[in-house]
């Protein structure tokens, strides 16, 4: 499962590539605008697999874990939530004037990409995915309610927190009370880190009640 997803995330972010070098970043948006409806019905597979930060960020968090780079804490002003949305307006602003002015379409997806990696470096994943991506913002509003999504079974669960530990958008939380899981479908990536590590099999990828 772990190298399935890896391959999926290498052919996206190929992809991307390809069409930033062609000059088609637009169909890379229209992607992404299906995606919005499909979040409505599958949750943010888009931010799991397509996504072109996500996939640049797995090796990114692996190598600031290991140069010991990254930091617990980050800005205040961030945890409003607010930033996300300023930042998809801006971008879109941008763009506009970009194109109006300099009649070239400015390649906004890949000066995300370079900022999530380098905020990667400093913060853990879970900062730049619910608290700075501007597409994400769209993304969490959108799978909010998603139809299918991953799913504790509450018997199952033992409270080990090892899926807690391993989720790149803290969409996962042990609660106090019960020792149980939780997942959070708004930050839920849908990615299987937390079903490849449970020792119970617990999470499964079901439709939400």
């Amino acid at each position: 499962m772990k190298h399935t997803n890896s391959i999926i995330r290498v052919l996206f972010l190929a992809l991307f590539l390809f069409l930033v070098l062609k000059g088609k970043m637009m169909l890379w948006l229209a992607l992404f605008a299906v995606s919005l409806a499909a979040a409505l019905m599958f949750g943010r597979i888009y931010c799991g697999y397509a996504c072109p930060m996500n996939t640049m960020m797995i090796p990114t968090d692996w190598l600031a874990k290991k140069l010991n780079l990254q930091t617990d804490t980050y800005p205040k002003w961030l945890r409003s939530g607010n930033f996300a949305w300023i930042a998809l307006v801006g971008s879109i602003a941008f763009m506009l004037i970009a194109k109006r002015l300099w009649k070239m379409n400015l390649p906004i997806l890949l000066v995300w990409l370079i900022a999530s990696v380098v905020i990667t470096l400093r913060y853990k994943p879970a900062v730049f995915h619910n608290l700075i991506c501007p597409f994400g913002a769209l993304q969490k509003v959108f799978g909010k309610s998603a139809l299918f999504s991953k799913k504790v079974n509450i018997q199952d669960c033992i409270g080990c927190k090892l899926c807690e530990k391993v989720c790149p958008s803290d969409a996962i939380a042990v609660r106090a009370e019960d020792k149980k899981a939780e997942i959070s479908t708004t930050l839920c990536l849908e990615c299987t880190n937390c079903q490849q590590v449970c020792p119970k099999s617990a999470i499964r990828y079901s439709k939400q009640k």
